[in-house]
């Protein structure tokens, strides 16, 4: 008997702590859902009202100058999103090379993408109303969805409202961003970690019909793919030849080739009908069509390219809220490349 008012002593004590537990951990789901929550898609409306105005021209202008732009611009949203969520961090300079951009992972982000920012920040500081009042996070944002549309994809509203993180390490990035020899399981585990379902992530793999890599990140599916295949038989004979000759052993390392050999500068759903024909660069492309999971997706948006613009858009969107700051959390950079 004693030993059992005992027990009903240590329970009634403990329980308080577990409240004092759960209710904290609902604060902090309410907190991050709220968080997402905050964009708005006119958060700007009284504060810089032609803040899209003039990240568009910018856009548009850097554009014209080299079509690098569109990719450069839109991996870098990706890149930054995964990594600490949609804060900019992926922006932010280190004198030591300790920062996000320093990372392996990152080494190869065009600077295009980088000068995209600085020119459409520029831009909008040249206004009066607007300077220093958006975050480069924003405007990271509001670019992607620009360089999309100028490449011929979809336009669609851009939900603001982020503000700029003040950390950005080097570490943060490991195991955070997906490689190219990836499977199915381990795409799929990487986006879910972020919120992003299957769908989600087979509608983003769609971006690389604008994207381009360096031969080193394929190399070994068309040289020295396993003991038994020097070609990786899941990829397509004739493109497996295209990539010898465009990368012959012992390269420049410098040298990049379109990710979407037949349409590489339209934004469109042509990535998908080059999976159905065994053209996926990477591994983590080809699986897409090959595994039963998820070859019925790339097969609607093959044949449906409204399909295709949707998902995108649906994806693209929740991307955008992945881990964003806003309110009185982080700040707004002067210089999207230092904390102020």
């Amino acid at each position: 008997m004693i030993t059992a008012v005992k027990q009903n002593n240590l329970v009634m004590n403990a329980f308080p702590r577990f409240l004092v537990v759960l209710s904290s951990f609902l604060l902090l789901l309410i907190s991050t859902r709220t968080s997402s929550a905050q964009l708005t898609r006119g958060f700007y409306s009284n504060i810089c009202p032609n803040v899209e105005q003039l990240v568009r021209s910018a856009v548009a202008q850097k554009f014209q100058q080299t079509f690098v732009t569109a990719p450069a611009t839109l991996r870098l949203h990706f890149h930054d999103c995964f990594v600490r969520g949609c804060d900019a961090s992926i922006l932010l300079a280190s004198p030591n090379n300790k920062a996000e951009k320093d990372h392996p992972d990152d080494i190869s982000l065009a600077g295009d993408g980088f000068d995209t920012v600085v020119k459409a920040k520029a831009a909008v500081d040249s206004n009066p109303q607007c300077k220093n009042k958006v975050s480069c996070a924003d405007i990271l944002a509001l670019a992607t969805r620009d360089v999309i549309n100028l490449s011929g994809g979809p336009s669609y509203e851009v939900e603001l409202g982020r503000r700029d993180g003040t950390i950005s390490t080097i570490a943060s990035v490991q195991r955070r961003l997906p490689h190219p020899e990836f499977d199915l399981d381990q795409l799929n585990s990487m986006f879910n970690f972020n919120g992003l379902s299957q769908t989600d992530m087979i509608a983003l793999s769609g971006a690389h019909t604008i994207g381009f890599s360096h031969c080193n990140r394929f190399s070994k599916r068309i040289y020295n793919f396993s003991p038994t295949n020097k070609i990786d038989p899941t990829l397509n004979s004739q493109y497996a030849l295209q990539l010898r000759q465009s990368c012959p052993l012992r390269v420049d390392p410098r040298i990049a080739i379109n990710m979407d050999p037949t349409t590489p500068q339209t934004f469109d759903n042509q990535y998908f009908k080059n999976l159905q024909q065994g053209m996926g660069l990477f591994t983590s492309d080809q699986v897409l069509a090959t595994d039963a999971r998820s070859k019925n997706t790339v097969n609607l948006f093959a044949s449906n390219k409204s399909a295709f613009e949707s998902a995108f858009i649906d994806a693209i969107t929740k991307m955008g809220r992945i881990g964003v700051k806003t309110g009185n959390q982080g700040q707004i950079r002067v210089d999207c490349s230092r904390v102020n």
